[in-house]
């Protein structure tokens, strides 16, 4: 979720504009920057929400999902490092 709120706080002109002519200090802050992380939240969440309600109504898009995890998202490769570096005695399913 760190990401999505980012990536919505990055599309901020006005936040852009403020961290260039402001040190980190004072752009912290920003009132426009706790407006616009409240709204990157409430976004985030809206999203977020939309996409898990959709997923647990249709075996299709939970299909989708799988195949993008599997494929670009890489979840096979990233339990597998993560389980060679706690190798344990667990054998298949």
């Amino acid at each position: 979720m760190n990401n999505v709120i980012k990536g919505k706080l990055l599309e901020s002109e006005v936040l852009a504009q403020q961290a260039s002519n402001n040190t980190k200090e004072q752009f912290s802050n920003s009132p426009d920057l706790a407006t616009e992380m409240l709204s990157a939240i409430m976004d985030a969440l809206a999203a977020h929400n939309t996409m898990s309600r959709q997923a647990l109504d249709s075996p299709r898009v939970r299909s989708g999902l799988k195949d993008v995890l599997m494929g670009p998202g890489q979840l096979y490769e990233a339990l597998r490092t993560r389980g060679a570096s706690g190798a344990s005695s667990q054998g298949a399913y």
